[in-house]
């Protein structure tokens, strides 16, 4: 698949670079996709969440009233789940969300969402850049450069680049990671993906081993 590589002027540079079809090009798996972000939002869970039972709470443990003779129903504790202020009965308790997936099908979710994006033409390849200073506005310039001044993108570059980070920062509507960084969730929660030359091959190697 070849794709023209465009500078951040977003100016065709000349340079075509071909995209691997067997990471680019395969039939995406909307399965490996949905288990790898169903993990990915569980791993998010801190699972701190914690209610009170009926041993938990402090109270008299008097018995209310006598068992018998009072017309009304037997009454054991002030702490019991029917009272105000009682214990619950099956409430959350602190746990662990996170489960395990396979890296096979990890990296299948992910090369399926990458694949997506290459067949709804929201791929661009751009040339290595980078900006004298951190400033959004040179940030702003480029993704206008594109036309995805309203689109969500995501711009995925080979290493950490902290004038390019930190110019991209204030604006909610893109995200700046490396390619180690890269995953199905991240992926699919931007409309345009912005991969550069370097990045594209690192992504195509890691896939290969």
């Amino acid at each position: 698949m070849e794709v023209k590589v465009v500078d951040i002027t977003g100016k065709e540079t000349g340079k075509v670079i071909n995209l691997s079809p067997s990471v680019f090009g395969i039939t995406p798996n909307d399965h490996a996709i949905y288990l790898d972000v169903k993990q990915y939002l569980a791993n998010q869970r801190q699972g701190t969440h914690k209610s009170k039972q009926r041993n938990e709470i402090s109270g008299s443990t008097r018995k209310l009233h006598k068992q018998k003779g009072t017309g009304g129903s037997r009454k054991g504790s002030i702490k019991s789940p029917v009272f105000r202020g009682g214990g619950r009965i099956f409430g959350p308790q602190p746990r662990d969300y996170s489960f395990k997936l396979n890296k096979k099908l990890k990296a299948l979710a992910r090369m399926s969402a990458l694949s997506y994006k290459a067949i709804e033409n929201n791929l661009v390849v751009v040339d290595d850049f980078s900006f004298e200073a951190p400033k959004t506005k040179n940030y702003l310039s480029f993704v206008n450069n594109l036309n995805f001044a309203n689109s969500k993108t995501l711009l995925v570059m080979s290493e950490q680049n902290k004038n390019v980070y930190l110019a991209s920062r204030n604006l909610p509507k893109a995200k700046v990671i490396t390619a180690s960084e890269l995953s199905t969730y991240v992926l699919l929660n931007s409309s345009k993906l912005l991969l550069t030359t370097s990045a594209v091959k690192i992504i195509e190697e890691s896939f290969a081993k």
